[in-house]
């Protein structure tokens, strides 16, 4: 079988997703890049296909075409980490595009219905956030100086779990929130938040699904640089592993943007990467001297220091102000303020 490119930079323009579309003939996924399907049993392996542990993979006319054996239970977050370990690192598949089509593909084969599918995912994924927090539980931490592996949850719950400390105030914008997990969880905890993301799927599913999962809170669809609101209209506003995806112009944007925005504080959680990982999107690797580059050019007090990866924590109350910009050591409260 040959190295799927379909999907990748410089491609055919294809529909944005839809993560609540129609389903395909038989609850299969299908759109304009991919057909995806849930199978109980295997076909009989053929010469053009690739089968891992997970997925069966050809291509058939201009889609690819995935069986997979993914079951209900096990469709949460982590779908990405399988996808990336048996399809995309080994380069079988190739391409960002194609990547979230795949995985959009599996989640919403898990049911017949797309909403029911999602939920099934969200639930799944909150559920397992939540385990590897918890106190017994038994999945061992990772170094704390150290950067999340990519697509498993019990990496990433870490930098949820940080983030919800350095929280500052009762009200919380999150920018590039993605799926929306750690707003969700803020959202649960009694605080105001608003998720905001580029996606207007994304952010259409997350909509759709909260109030279903018990859950109030706002969403916007708007570049993280660009957002429509008044200037220090929120306590603190988070961008957790937002920046490695953006140029570094457009970074600096959403810096500025995030700066202006926060009553109280700016929280920036980023990977440490040597390289940066294009399975994930992302564009660009974010050093803790690039973090400090951030810091220093906002005048304000901030404080640059590793957990899970690397983080940024500028200070924007007016009471904070007088104090100098501080070297790369941790948080002394490791809490809100």
């Amino acid at each position: 079988m040959s190295t799927a490119h379909v999907g990748e930079p410089g491609g055919a323009t294809l529909p944005p997703i839809d993560p609540l579309g129609p389903s395909g003939p038989g609850a299969w996924y299908v759109d304009d890049l991919v057909r995806v399907r849930a199978v109980g049993t295997l076909r009989q392996w053929s010469r053009d296909s690739v089968r891992t542990e997970h997925f069966d993979v050809r291509h058939v006319g201009t889609r690819v075409h995935v069986d997979h054996w993914v079951p209900p239970s096990r469709v949460d977050d982590d779908v990405a980490g399988l996808l990336a370990d048996e399809l995309f690192s080994p380069g079988w598949l190739r391409g960002t595009e194609l990547f979230e089509r795949v995985f959009t593909g599996v989640v919403r084969t898990a049911a017949v219905d797309p909403l029911e599918a999602w939920l099934l995912f969200y639930r799944n994924s909150l559920r397992r956030i939540s385990r590897e927090l918890a106190p017994s539980g038994s999945a061992a931490p990772a170094e704390s100086g150290g950067s999340p592996g990519h697509g498993t949850i019990s990496s990433y719950a870490p930098v949820y779990q940080h983030a919800e400390q350095l929280v500052s105030g009762g009200s919380v914008l999150e920018l590039g929130s993605c799926f929306g997990f750690l707003s969700l969880r803020l959202a649960g905890g009694g605080r105001s938040v608003t998720a905001s993301d580029v996606s207007a799927g994304t952010m259409r599913l997350l909509a759709t699904t909260a109030p279903l999962l018990g859950v109030r809170l706002e969403t916007r669809v708007a570049d993280a640089a660009r957002f429509p609101a008044p200037d220090r209209s929120v306590d603190t506003v988070l961008a957790s592993h937002l920046l490695e995806h953006l140029d570094p112009a457009h970074g600096d944007r959403v810096v500025a943007e995030a700066v202006r925005l926060a009553r109280d504080r700016v929280v920036l959680a980023v990977p440490l990467e040597q390289l940066a990982d294009a399975t994930w999107g992302h564009v660009r690797t974010v050093s803790l001297d690039d973090l400090h580059v951030w810091g220093e050019s906002t005048g304000l007090p901030y404080d640059v220091h590793e957990h899970h990866g690397g983080w940024l924590v500028i200070e924007t109350r007016r009471d904070r102000r007088s104090s100098r910009p501080r070297s790369a050591t941790p948080l002394e409260s490791g809490g809100a303020a």
